[in-house]
């Protein structure tokens, strides 16, 4: 997904309504009953990702490393997603739901406060994007070449993006 379409999205809410039920339609996008066990798998897998992305630093494999990135975040954002009652079956889906339930706008003072602590922000869901981006050159490109240092400032914004999916749930006294 482009910035141009996450921008988008973020200014018209209906549209995310609209995507979200197309999704429903085709049963990409289900309601499903909290599973906390599931939502805690799904953590556990994330921090799983976290231990893996440092490990394949240490031996240069770069490219892996942010393969692992991108699992992670998406592992703590199907944790979210389920915390709502939610379960899907593809990335751009799960993406309109974060957006759906815990991107906020319009917040007064107090919000703010506790904006930072509970709920996802623009960057947060820039992230998920950029991370996914980056995951499918990774993943699918001839290159095997990625920075170092590049990669390392992946694995710190996934290690906070992890650490938020885990407070917000925590508030939600789900793990």
């Amino acid at each position: 997904m482009k910035l141009k379409e996450l921008n988008r999205l973020i200014e018209h809410p209906n549209l995310v309504e609209k995507r979200i039920k197309r999704y429903e339609k085709g049963k990409v996008i289900r309601k499903q009953l909290i599973d906390e066990d599931e939502i805690k798998g799904h953590i556990e897998k994330s921090e799983h990702n976290l231990k893996f992305i440092k490990d394949n630093i240490k031996i240069g494999y770069f490219d892996w490393g942010i393969t692992g990135c991108y699992y992670a975040v998406y592992h703590s954002a199907l944790a979210l997603i389920l915390a709502k009652g939610y379960i899907s079956k593809n990335h751009d889906a799960t993406l309109y739901i974060l957006i759906k339930e815990y991107y906020k706008k319009g917040v007064n003072e107090e919000d703010i406060k506790l904006i930072n602590k509970f709920f996802l922000d623009y960057q947060n869901l820039l992230f998920y994007i950029k991370s996914k981006n980056k995951r499918e050159e990774a993943t699918y490109s001839s290159g095997y070449k990625f920075d170092k240092k590049v990669v390392e400032e992946l694995r710190l914004k996934t290690i906070f993006f992890v650490n938020k999916a885990k407070e917000i749930l925590k508030s939600k006294k789900i793990i």
